[in-house]
């Protein structure tokens, strides 16, 4: 199987954290965009230079599903570790193990502590759990890859407490943007479903009192869908197993296909072929099918389940974003969930970069509500909008600070100063994830950051003086203007001198050093645009 560029350099920058010591590092790939084959492939590497790998997960679905894809794109067979089945004297050097089996202290102590080289843990976002970290904490020499759908900045702060470092990261946009994966479609339906009597556990809304909850609205959403998804095939993720099948059988009285499946099925597999042939057209679960199952031909998701976890509703929405012949895109119908008292999650979520402009994104949805219309959306465009206003808001916000900075009579410049000047997004919006991104620059950094005139005592933590100095150096090596460079023009009134080339500011200064350090004639300094 050959793989996709973006899978091989994910691979690449992998091995590349591990030799540069980060032996515990993470892989983000969207849903859909075949992260089993890339670390099937990965395997394959590890395997050629004689190691032994483990690839964990939670579920017999996933290890069924690594297995059969390891084989399929390698050829490798694997030993197993569930249940019954034991992987001690297998001469097989890949193992997939259900972590519920090996968190169990008679089952780990059969294998001695170095047995696995390397651990690929899949759906990485429960490895804070103690059963993960117990298995972890007895192979804690291996080194480890975490494998994710799902991971925004709260999440990677989260993984930042066990994880080194973030090998690579493909973003949902960017897929969607190069054809990997299908345009994303919000319709909003103007049902608000009241909330305020639903309590919380464990950080989100309690399944029970959803589902209470829910269920006055079944008849009224069952309506809505005859008239926006009765030719698309629609999957639908609801809070309870009693939900469930009570609205599958409203949908099949309003003319649906519908068919339920849930962790008591039977018939599970029968159905979800059956769902794949075309037998049913639509499939109501209670959140059973948010990982590990794939549909391509799914190209309509509704989430009855208002939820809090962006890792869930991602994993949710991402069973409709594969690619299938014929699919033109994915719809994300979204019902408007009346609730005062959480921040829930919407489409919006899905695709921006962080929570500032998903509220945008919200708001500009939720406007049309007052009208009482549904109004269908082109995420990507929304988003486009919404990211606009909010980095100008940001910028308004700066202005008054930068221009107290530039008045400062200090020989080295403030950072944020450049990081407005060079238009760095990246820099201006860094927040840590990782533990080593959290703690103080250290007096390397520091030395450094002085050496190339920034101010370093600005600078809060490693991780930020690491990006700033990056981008630093390779600003030097393209020929760009220097920190002080920008601070000496801009405080003459020139702007966005970040984006300019070395050359062209010494010269300008040079022209303005020559003229007693006045502007010359026929200079407008805000009208000015250096190259």
């Amino acid at each position: 199987m050959e793989l996709r560029p973006y899978q091989i350099e994910a691979n690449k920058h992998i091995q590349e954290e591990w030799e540069n010591g980060n032996n515990k590092t993470l892989l983000v790939l969207p849903t859909g965009l075949g992260k089993t084959v890339t670390f099937s492939d990965l395997t394959k590497t590890l395997v050629s230079k004689g190691e032994r790998v483990l690839i964990m997960a939670h579920r017999g679905e996933l290890l069924d599903q690594a297995a059969d894809k390891l084989f399929k794109v390698t050829g490798l067979k694997t030993a197993v570790e569930k249940a019954d089945d034991t992987a001690e004297n297998s001469f097989y050097r890949v193992t997939v193990g259900s972590v519920q089996t090996l968190m169990r202290e008679k089952r780990l102590k059969r294998f001695k502590r170095d047995h696995y080289d390397t651990i690929i843990v899949d759906e990485a976002h429960h490895i804070m759990a103690s059963s993960y970290q117990s298995v972890l904490d007895y192979f804690s020499s291996a080194k480890v890859l975490g494998v994710t759908a799902t991971a925004d900045r709260t999440d990677k702060k989260n993984l930042g407490q066990y994880f080194d470092s973030l090998a690579y990261e493909y973003s949902l946009p960017d897929a969607i943007r190069n054809g990997y994966l299908s345009p994303m479609k919000a319709l909003t339906i103007p049902l608000k479903i009241d909330l305020s009597g639903v309590a919380m556990t464990a950080g989100d809304f309690k399944a029970s009192d959803v589902g209470s909850a829910l269920d006055p609205y079944l008849y009224q959403i069952a309506d809505e869908m005859i008239k926006y998804c009765s030719d698309r095939k629609t999957v639908i993720f609801l809070p309870l197993v009693a939900t469930s099948k009570k609205f599958r059988d409203i949908l099949n009285e309003k003319g649906f296909k519908a068919a339920e499946v849930n962790g008591e099925s039977k018939d599970r597999a029968e159905i979800l072929a059956d769902f794949d042939a075309g037998k049913y057209n639509v499939l109501c679960n209670s959140m059973l099918l948010t990982e590990g199952w794939d549909s391509p031909e799914v190209d309509c998701v509704i989430m009855l389940r208002p939820t809090k976890s962006r890792p869930l509703y991602v994993q949710c929405i991402g069973r409709g974003l594969r690619l299938a012949e014929g699919k033109e895109d994915c719809l994300i119908l979204d019902f408007l969930w009346h609730t005062e008292r959480h921040e829930l999650v919407h489409p919006a979520n899905l695709i921006a970069k962080d929570d500032e402009i998903a509220a945008k994104m919200t708001e500009k949805m939720a406007e049309l509500d007052e009208e009482e219309q549904p109004a269908l959306f082109d995420l990507e465009e929304i988003a486009e909008v919404a990211e606009s206003e909010v980095v100008q808001d940001r910028e308004n916000s700066l202005a008054d600070k930068l221009a107290e900075m530039k008045k400062r009579k200090r020989k080295l410049v403030d950072p944020l100063q450049f990081e407005m000047s060079i238009q760095s997004e990246d820099l201006m919006n860094y927040a840590p994830s990782f533990v080593w991104e959290m703690a103080p620059a250290s007096d390397k950094q520091v030395a450094a950051l002085e050496k190339f005139g920034i101010f370093p005592e600005e600078i809060e933590n490693a991780g930020k003086a690491t990006v700033l100095l990056d981008k630093l150096n390779k600003r030097k090596m393209a020929g760009l203007t220097t920190p002080k460079q920008i601070r000496f023009l801009e405080s003459r009134g020139f702007q966005h001198v970040g984006t300019w080339n070395f050359d062209s500011a010494r010269k300008l200064i040079d022209r303005i050093a020559g003229n007693g350090w006045r502007i010359p004639a026929g200079i407008v300094p805000s009208e000015y645009k250096g190259t």
